[in-house]
This record gives structure tokens, C-alpha cells and sequence, in this order.
């Protein structure tokens, strides 16, 4: 089983814990990553984006010009895709994204992540995160303290109003409690922070 030095919010060491083999040393399924972290963008989507065909852009009722006869080409309406202030030919229409993705395959993609995050030595241990104001300079000193500058996921065991708010500020820095953490953000961030009793949490649910 891995073994992971624990680090409190000022970067000293608190000894070490043993990681679970089956959650933090799985063997790392690239295809599955590949597939729930694309299915994650996709169901991001609105698919919202409309724009009008020739039937749906007003006016263009009358004939420009008779068919036979002035030299031009013929023409049915000043709606056509040719025309300026025509309507669009081919263009995008509301459509759905979604893509399902099983809950067999989900966990063993989050094993798959946080495993690549072990073997990467980017999972940081902190014994407990935890801020008494709403700060966003001490959230700062803390990521500094443990090495985690840059591109960070802070992940607490429950929700934290104070910490959300305060690396909320930071660019490149994402908080979020145990239960809410995606394939997506594990795998977009330089440094895996989390507190010690979400390790835990992890462990009891996907080991």
C-alpha cells in the first residue's frame, strides 16, 4: 500500500498514513479517463446555439424579379442563404449533449485519477483545512506552505464556506468538498490538495 507524509496548513509534517491500494494504487485505466472526462465537457454544454433558416428570417415574401427575361439568375426570395440578410444554410440548431456515463465506470475512472496522482507525487495530505475569516491572502500562504502554487484542487471533507469563498479568488485555484470532486477537475489540476478525513471518505466510498 502507498504511504503519504501528512502536512498541516503551515507545511509542517504530522506524520504519515497509508493510502488504500485499491483507491490510490489502482492501475490507471486510460480509455475510461478518456471517455468520462469528455462525457463531463459534453454534459457541460447547453446546446443552446440557434440560428435561422431562410423560412424563419422575416420577410422575402415576394419574388425579386420575374424568372425569364432581365439577364439575372433567378431568384425565389431575398431570403436565401446567398443573400445578405438571408437566412442560414446548414447552421446549428438546439440540440442535447448529454452523454451517460455508468456509475461502475465513473468509480473505477476516479481510482484511475487519483492513482495517477500518487504515482505523479502531486496528491498533497493536509491534516485539516480549515480558515476562521474569509481570507483570501491565507489561503495564499497555505498553498505556498505545501507546494501547491499554481493550478490547485483544495477538496475538504464537507463544505466550507470560508475556504470556497477565499481560493475563489485565486486564479487557477478550485475548492470543493469529498462528495462533489470529478475525474474533470482531478486530472485538470497540478496539485491535489485534501484534507485528511476526505482521504478517508474516498476510501470508504470507493474502495
Amino acid at each position: 500500500m502507498p504511504n503519504i507524509n501528512i502536512l498541516n496548513m503551515q507545511g509542517g509534517n504530522c506524520g504519515t498514513m497509508e493510502l488504500s491500494e485499491t483507491v490510490f494504487g489502482a492501475e490507471v485505466n486510460v480509455a475510461v479517463l478518456h471517455s468520462v472526462v469528455r462525457a463531463y465537457l459534453l454534459n457541460q454544454r447547453q446546446g443552446t446555439q440557434s440560428t435561422l433558416t431562410r423560412s424563419e428570417v422575416s420577410g422575402g415574401g415576394k419574388k425579386p424579379w420575374r424568372q425569364k427575361g432581365t439577364g439575372r439568375a433567378r431568384q425565389g426570395s431575398t431570403r436565401s442563404p446567398q443573400w445578405t440578410h438571408g437566412g442560414i444554410a446548414l447552421g446549428p440548431k438546439p440540440r442535447l449533449y448529454k452523454i451517460s456515463i455508468n456509475k461502475k465506470v465513473k468509480k473505477i475512472a476516479i481510482r484511475s485519477a487519483l492513482s495517477a496522482k500518487v504515482a505523479a507525487g502531486e496528491l498533497i495530505v493536509v491534516d485539516n483545512i480549515a480558515l476562521d475569516a474569509y481570507k483570501t491572502k491565507k489561503v495564499c500562504e497555505f498553498l505556498k506552505a505545501v507546494d501547491a502554487e499554481g493550478k490547485a484542487l483544495i477538496v475538504t471533507p464537507a463544505a466550507d464556506e470560508k475556504v470556497y469563498r477565499s481560493a475563489g479568488n485565486i486564479p487557477g485555484v478550485k475548492a470543493s468538498p469529498v462528495n462533489a470532486i470529478n475525474v474533470y477537475d482531478i486530472l485538470n489540476c497540478n496539485k491535489l490538495v485534501i484534507a485528511k478525513d476526505a482521504v478517508a471518505r474516498l476510501e470508504e466510498v470507493y474502495a
